[in-house]
């Protein structure tokens, strides 16, 4: 006390001289403290008296002086309580303190009593501590690192323990999940690893199980086993489709599922157990019960009604120390399937006996236990041996006594080795070339149930076509390389898939670019230089890789360095298109000068045609003067005439009348030529028409001493056609005949009639016609005389032909040198559809 009153005098004494010195400006009453010592008493009471004394100003600088003098002495005292109070809880810490490190040494004492082990980790703390005997985890040879290796569990614990370990810490840590787990570390000691949430750590403890708490342990483990199998056997008794069902020694119901409920037709499980229901008929229950008896367990397919339907189960029962217990599965299904599978099973063998293929099935004890038709007479074995199963040794040992097997230099060696068949797990393939000359491919194929299936086929045919496509192949790549042809095969992608040198060397390409199978338009841009022509190239590009509307497609291409090529296009059937190229350049300069030679050919003959045409008519009108003033003169009326004068008359007459018929020709065949004649249809009298034409020829048949026999039925009728063209036919038909016939010799005419048409025939017995001048009768100024006394234009033949073309009638010639020439015409009946015949 005495320390804070001489603290409170030297705080008054600093307050006089503040208050004195003017820095204080502010007073207030404060009451001094009760407990003052006597010396403070009377020098602050002195104080007092000596503060009235001032003026007002001063007494309130004193006044505030007092009040701050007030509060540092409350501090003071406030303070001095504080630090007595804070002596007091700190002796009292320290003897808490020492009690507490007495409990805990005793505690851990305690708790390290038996090996184990505490790892600790503090919220928002990945760093753990770990504190207890690590040696219970770990040999001496391990301690080093020893916190990181307990830690990584896998390196104390089997792969399982160790993930089931690291799940289990994860959650607690993580959601504050406890843990309690039996484990077995990798050196086969039994442990407990218990975790807990505590005070906001994660703390797991680890302890060897030893003793009294090991069998514990395990009796809990087994006993949590025992009960989860029983939990998940109720579980699955009580979903199962099955009933099942379980009776005390007495046989009454003790346990049911709700498939037994539905069967038996219950309401419930209790009320099925509580009446008893029974799903068995009686006589069922007994065999079943006698069974039981007798053998402790009974299996039968039984039928039984469920939902008022008769179906097959079968039921299996168990006995059982108190009682016994049963199931009944549905066997309709199963009956189904395996009457399926029996038929599925029969319909194979049918197909396997329609195969062409040999098949043979050998079992797990290497028996055969099936063969088709085809096998059979593959290897022509009998029947009655095959149907007994023999083993495939045996089958082998009698293919090879009648040798249609191939030779072999050890067959035992070769046996074994198809024999591993029965131990592989894939299919080998082999092909037997026999003594017989077959071919024969066999595949062998382990069956999933044991044995071997041997798939026999003669493929000797097959091997023959393919060495003939082999050989048909080499000569048609022999045949591309050397046609002069340039050929490339383009795939449906494009893509060059087969050429020859000539294509290379025709565009001037490299062979080894065009085995890289080039697009087309690869090959499109290396044939620039030669040819560029877009739309060309276009076509060819679509023309290869259309997918629809593949037709051929022809072109003519002219390249820059003046060669010609025709270029064709080939859909094939695979998709591919051939493009073929071929040289036509000379052909192309034969056929422009052919061609040329063609149009002045044509231009010549039609100036020909022009001429004769032109000439004649200039001709006509002199003649028709000359012929008039002949007859003129020849009129007794004009005056007499001398008998010379008479002849030449006569002879001019003749000649006149001869040029004129020779220029009406000219001018009939120029018009037919010029496609303008047209004829004048009607009924055209048949006989008629070769009396007219045997009159014009009358002078000449008695000059020649020429006999005219005509052969014409008189009821033939007519014909429509142009009655003035068809006697002219005639009449040059006969002066033809009389012209080329000797002397005293018969010319004959004949016309008949058929159903479609009429036919005129001529017949001489002149030299007759050479084969080498035959083809040429009928063309213009075509005169042959062959020895006889005929001289003409040789026009008649022509003008023939041309008349009857345009009735819609063909002229055929017959001659024989020597014998005679016969002529016929035949015209058509009906001329209404030749109405306009020339045009």
């Amino acid at each position: 006390m005495s320390g804070v009153v001489a603290a409170m005098r030297r705080t008054l004494l600093l307050c006089t001289s503040l208050a004195r010195n003017g820095l204080i400006a502010y007073a207030s009453t404060v009451p001094l403290p009760a407990g003052l010592a006597n010396a403070a008493d009377l020098r602050f009471s002195q104080a007092v008296s000596a503060w009235h004394d001032l003026n007002h100003q001063e007494f309130a600088v004193l006044t505030t002086a007092l009040a701050l003098l007030g509060f540092s002495v409350v501090a003071a005292i406030l303070l001095m309580r504080t630090r007595v109070r804070a002596t007091r809880t700190e002796d009292r810490l320290r003897s808490d303190i020492a009690g507490l490190q007495v409990q805990a040494d005793r505690l851990r004492a305690l708790l390290f009593a038996e090996p184990q082990i505490l790892i600790s980790w503090a919220a928002g703390d990945n760093r753990p501590q770990i504190s207890g005997d690590t040696a219970l985890l770990m040999s001496q040879d391990a301690m080093h690192n020893s916190s990181q290796r307990i830690l990584a569990f896998g390196t104390w614990l089997p792969p399982e323990p160790a993930l089931q370990m690291d799940h289990a810490v994860d959650a607690l840590r993580e959601a504050g999940e406890g843990f309690l787990l039996n484990l077995t570390t990798s050196n086969g000691r039994a442990i407990e690893a218990m975790g807990r949430a505590i005070g906001g750590q994660a703390v797991v403890r680890i302890r060897e199980l030893g003793g009294v708490r090991r069998e514990l342990a395990e009796a809990n483990l087994r006993y949590r086993t025992l009960a989860e199998e029983t939990e998940l056997l109720r579980d699955f008794a009580a979903g199962a489709p099955w009933p099942i069902w379980a009776r005390n020694i007495q046989g009454d119901l003790r346990y049911a599922n709700a498939a037994y409920v539905r069967a038996a037709e219950g309401t419930s499980v209790a009320d099925a157990i509580h009446r008893n229901l029974e799903l068995l008929e009686s006589d069922q229950r007994t065999e079943m019960s006698r069974a039981l008896n007798d053998n402790s367990s009974f299996a039968a397919r039984l039928p039984i009604v469920v939902g008022g339907e008769r179906r097959i189960y079968d039921v299996q029962a168990l006995k059982l120390g108190a009682g016994s217990a049963g199931i009944a599965i549905d066997a309709g299904e199963v009956s189904a399937l395996r009457a399926a599978l029996t038929r599925m099973a029969e319909a194979h063998r049918r197909t396997l006996d329609q195969l062409s293929s040999g098949v043979a099935v050998f079992d797990a004890d290497r028996r055969l236990a099936f063969y088709n038709e085809s096998y059979r007479r593959l290897w022509g074995l009998d029947q009655a041996f095959l149907d007994s199963g023999p083993d495939d040794s045996s089958v082998l040992d009698r293919l090879r006594a009648t040798r249609k097997l191939p030779e072999q230099p050890d067959f035992r060696a070769w046996k074994a080795k198809l024999h591993e068949a029965y131990r592989a797990v894939e299919s080998e393939n082999y092909t037997w070339f026999l003594p017989d000359g077959r071919a024969i491919s066999v595949v062998t194929t382990p069956n999933l149930e044991g044995g071997v299936i041997y798939l026999f086929d003669n493929v000797t045919e097959s091997l023959d076509m393919a060495r003939r496509f082999d050989g048909l192949i080499r000569a048609q790549r022999e045949t591309l390389d050397n046609l002069n042809e340039a050929v490339a095969v383009f795939g449906s992608n494009g893509r060059v898939q087969l050429f020859n040198p000539a294509f290379a060397r025709m565009w001037k390409l490299s062979a080894e670019a065009l085995r890289e199978q080039p697009h087309i338009e690869t090959v499109e841009a290396w044939c620039q230089p030669l040819f560029d022509d877009a739309p060309t190239w276009r076509r060819l590009r679509e023309a290869i890789t259309a997918i629809e509307n593949r037709v051929q497609v022809a072109l003519k291409l002219e390249r820059r360095d003046g060669s010609v090529l025709d270029c064709t296009t080939m859909p094939l059937p695979d998709g591919a298109t051939m493009l073929t190229f071929q040289d036509i350049t000379d052909t192309e300069n034969v056929e422009r000068a052919l061609r040329e030679r063609n149009e002045a050919l044509e231009a010549a003959d039609q100036m020909k045609v022009d001429f004769v045409h032109h000439v004649s008519y200039e001709l006509r009108a002199p003649l028709t003067t000359i012929i008039g003033f002949a007859h003129f003169l020849s009129d007794p009326a004009t005056g007499p005439l001398t008998a010379k004068q008479a002849e030449y008359l006569d002879y001019v007459t003749k000649s006149t009348n001869a040029l004129l018929a020779l220029t009406n020709n000219i001018l009939d065949l120029a018009t037919i030529d010029a496609g303008a004649m047209k004829l004048e249809l009607g009924p055209v009298n048949i006989g008629k028409a070769i009396e007219a034409a045997a009159e014009g020829i009358q002078d000449r048949l008695a000059t020649d001493r020429i006999a005219l026999k005509v052969d014409v039925d008189p009821d033939i009728g007519d014909f429509t056609g142009d009655e003035r063209r068809v006697v002219q036919v005639l009449y040059n038909l006969l002066a033809n005949a009389i012209g080329f016939s000797p002397h005293d010799a018969a010319v004959t005419i004949s016309a008949r009639r058929s159903e479609h048409r009429v036919t005129f025939t001529v017949t001489d017995s002149g030299p007759g016609i050479p084969p080498e001048v035959k083809d040429k009768v009928f063309d213009w100024f075509e005169s042959h005389s062959h020895g006889s006394r005929h001289r003409g234009a040789g026009l008649g033949l022509s003008l023939v032909r041309s008349f009857v073309e345009l009735h819609g009638g063909k002229v055929r010639v017959d001659s024989t040198v020597g014998k005679g020439t016969m002529v016929t015409c035949d015209f058509p009946i009906d001329q209404n559809v030749r109405r306009n015949a020339a045009e």
